[in-house]
């Protein structure tokens, strides 16, 4: 497993593009400001003064490859089985009466175990994307209560999450380095969090980043933002118990993968409620856009926070051991425009690395559980 890159690209002015890996070199230098908590809402028009007051389907084809909770409130997860021994979905049950439950539509995918995990094994397929023809890498986890049988008419939610670095043949979140799977399994249990679904993604072709394909289809090259929004989705739905519509869906990646949470919540709302972007840049800056700024601009989530069309819910968090990352993200969630509606969070100290990122899973979890639908049952 690669380490967590720190390729994290930003934009100040809307011509002045910064590599904000260079400033991220001296990670030891003071940030500054107070550090917020995930709830300090900020919303649409009132986002800078906010910020400036401190922060305080169709399954697409699938081959089998070699390894490379209820909220607090509802029912607890407490008790539940663990997974079965194989890891990968029980039989299908027949198909439930028409309610808040989707239950899979098939094809059945051909997984293969790539790691065991605390909370169960951690999966993997390779998907060919029917609508985009991108053929890649997909982890899957699935949390202990999916394969209990008092679950069986039970949708889950779903969380995709997006590595840091170029993430080609390869996601951190499968890693040992971020264990957001037995943190998951957890707080299901204790109540605090939904037991989600967890998808998690390869996002380039290519280790090299001048290749970089940005979560998007950029002209000329394969269509990694329709794999992404609509091929893998299908594939989730296709294989596995989900809650109906967007309200169960949700997004989350660092650095790198921060960029493509921000920007595929933002285009497709219709998808996506929540979105969790760690420490991430917001500009567009792949080569591969040289002689396409229509699209780049399409493309980017420091455009698209602006335009007041995407009715969905984003943390955004800065490591306030970094200055400039604290600039970049309080200036991002300063431009939100509603019905859009963004938090910021300060991580006290926080720095540009993995190990920083992990300590943030507990609460980022929460509060995408208190802003996803959790497990619905017909």
């Amino acid at each position: 497993m690669q380490p967590q890159s720190s390729r994290s690209r930003a934009v100040l002015t809307g011509a002045t593009v910064l590599t904000l890996a260079a400033a991220l070199a001296a990670c030891g230098s003071t940030g500054g400001g107070t550090a917020g908590k995930p709830g300090d809402a900020v919303k649409g028009a009132t986002a800078a003064a906010a910020v400036a007051g401190g922060a305080g389907g169709t399954a697409g084809s699938a081959s089998s490859s070699a390894p490379g909770s209820p909220a607090a409130g509802s029912s607890s997860a407490a008790g539940a089985s663990p997974t079965a021994a194989t890891g990968a979905p029980s039989a299908t049950a027949p198909p439930a009466p028409s309610g808040k439950v989707l239950m899979p539509t098939g094809p059945q995918a051909a997984f293969s175990k790539a790691r065991d995990t605390a909370a169960g094994q951690i999966m993997m397929t390779t998907l060919t994307g029917p609508k985009s023809g991108v053929t890649g890498k997909v982890w899957v986890w699935l949390p202990p209560e999916y394969n209990d049988p008092k679950y069986a008419r039970t949708g889950f939610p779903v969380l995709t999450l997006y590595a840091g670095g170029q993430s080609a043949g390869y996601n951190t979140w499968t890693d040992n380095q971020l264990p957001i799977q037995e943190v998951d399994a957890d707080l299901a249990k204790q109540g605090k969090a939904h037991p989600f679904i967890m998808i998690m993604p390869v996002q380039n072709l290519d280790s090299n980043e001048a290749k970089a394909l940005e979560c998007a289809d950029i002209p000329g090259q394969p269509k990694m933002g329709t794999w992404m929004a609509e091929d893998i989705p299908d594939f989730v739905r296709a294989n596995f118990r989900t809650v109906k519509g967007r309200d169960g869906w949700g997004l989350m990646g660092a650095s790198t993968g921060a960029f493509c949470s921000a920007k595929l919540a933002l285009q497709y709302p219709d998808t996506f409620k929540a979105a969790v972007p760690i420490d991430g840049y917001f500009n567009p800056d792949s080569p591969l856009w040289k002689g396409h700024e229509a699209e780049r601009q399409a493309n980017s989530p420091d455009l698209l926070v602006a335009q007041g069309k995407a009715d969905v819910r984003i943390l955004a968090t800065a490591g306030g051991g970094n200055a400039y990352e604290m600039r970049l993200v309080k200036a991002w969630v300063a431009k939100a425009a509603p019905p859009l509606t963004v938090e910021y969070y300060e991580q006290p100290g926080g720095k540009h690395l993995t190990s920083d990122f992990k300590k943030m899973i507990p609460d980022t979890l929460q509060w995408l559980s208190r802003n996803l639908a959790g497990p619905q049952g017909d």
